[in-house]
């Protein structure tokens, strides 16, 4: 293990504030050491960090957490120092921080499907991650930006992501999707599959703050604003609308009873995409027959790999919109505030920001 580099000694800091989970649900700030570089490592100063619904569930113990633990999995900032066999970084680069660490031995990795690795970690998940003053990744992990300010920059993980699931999907041209929800993730998502062989993206949300910012960004080329009190009617109109349903169906929602229904709207032949974040307790059930005798083929999308670099393609050149999505910031101090507005759904996406 490498020592903290000179760069890093000058700051006169060893250790840095951070939000630190104990267990599930038992949080506070805490002072951490400021983490020493590995030979290979890049030492992020963290100027923002992205809140989305992993997080929530990552809050309740759930989706692959590991504790004690500091959240945070959408890392942006600026680089504060770098291991000896580090090139191609100054001090001061903003960057964004891809937060896997994979073993790149086990059978998965051997196979070229680092994704499913054996040992798979995540910064903010499995180890510690952004919602602290610094936090350290393999340079591998770390790419730099130029155009999107620190805040919009948080989207650049959760896009990292969409760009694997239209990887997954290989739309053909022509394609017809539905895409249930207008969180962060769907709105990118919707707006990649426009570019990428979808004719008609229709976006089906309920109405309210995410169905107007989808309008506002252009997501889809038609919107279903789903009545919060009696959603039925319009579910029903949709499938006489669209009487042979879609070639692509995305559940975005992480609603396990909407991915139940999703299925009923899938073109034979068609995908049922399922990309939402869902509890572990949660079940669906879905009639073989249906799968079996329409050809459905139902893919999951979980995170990504080596997408990065599509990602800032995409958002930093202006080519997916993402002003507005992160609609509220809290500092590290207002986690508690932070959960609250992700729970009651005021925030449509947040974000951490550090002075």
């Amino acid at each position: 293990m490498a020592s903290i580099p000179a760069t890093m000694k000058a700051l006169h800091l060893l250790t840095a504030r951070s939000d630190r989970y104990e267990k599930p649900e038992v949080y506070g700030i805490v002072e951490i050491p400021v983490p020493t570089l590995r030979e290979n490592d890049v030492l992020v100063k963290v100027k923002a960090c992205g809140v989305c619904g992993t997080d929530l569930h990552i809050h309740e113990g759930e989706f692959l957490a590991k504790f004690p633990l500091v959240p945070g999995h959408e890392t942006v900032g600026q680089v504060a120092a770098i291991g000896p066999k580090v090139k191609g970084f100054e001090i001061g680069d903003r960057v964004v921080a891809d937060n896997s660490e994979l073993c790149g031995q086990c059978f998965y990795c051997r196979r070229g499907e680092e994704l499913l690795c054996e040992h798979f970690e995540a910064h903010g998940v499995t180890m510690n991650g952004g919602f602290a003053e610094y936090c350290a990744y393999p340079a591998g992990r770390v790419f730099k930006i130029k155009n999107l300010n620190d805040v919009d920059a948080t989207l650049l993980e959760p896009a990292s992501c969409a760009a694997h699931g239209l990887d997954k999907i290989a739309p053909k041209m022509g394609s017809s999707v539905l895409m249930f929800g207008a969180g962060p993730t769907g709105l990118v998502l919707s707006q990649m599959l426009r570019q990428n062989g979808g004719c008609h993206v229709v976006v089906a949300a309920p109405e309210g703050l995410k169905m107007d910012l989808a309008k506002k960004l252009g997501a889809g080329d038609e919107y279903i604003a789903l009545s919060r009190s009696n959603p039925e009617v319009q579910f029903q109109k949709l499938q006489v609308d669209n009487p042979y349903g879609f070639d692509i169906v995305v559940e975005a929602t992480g609603n396990a009873k909407i991915l139940e229904d999703s299925i009923n709207y899938v073109r034979r032949g068609g995908k049922l995409v399922v990309y939402g974040v869902y509890a572990n307790k949660d079940r669906v059930s879905w009639p073989p027959s249906k799968i079996f005798g329409d050809e459905i083929t139902i893919l999951g999308s979980f995170s990504e790999t080596y997408k990065f670099p599509a990602a800032i393609d995409y958002l930093d050149r202006g080519k997916v919109k993402v002003e507005g999505i992160v609609n509220k910031t809290f500092k590290l101090e207002q986690w508690g505030e932070c959960l609250e507005a992700m729970r009651n759904k005021s925030a449509i996406k947040a974000a951490i920001t550090f002075d």
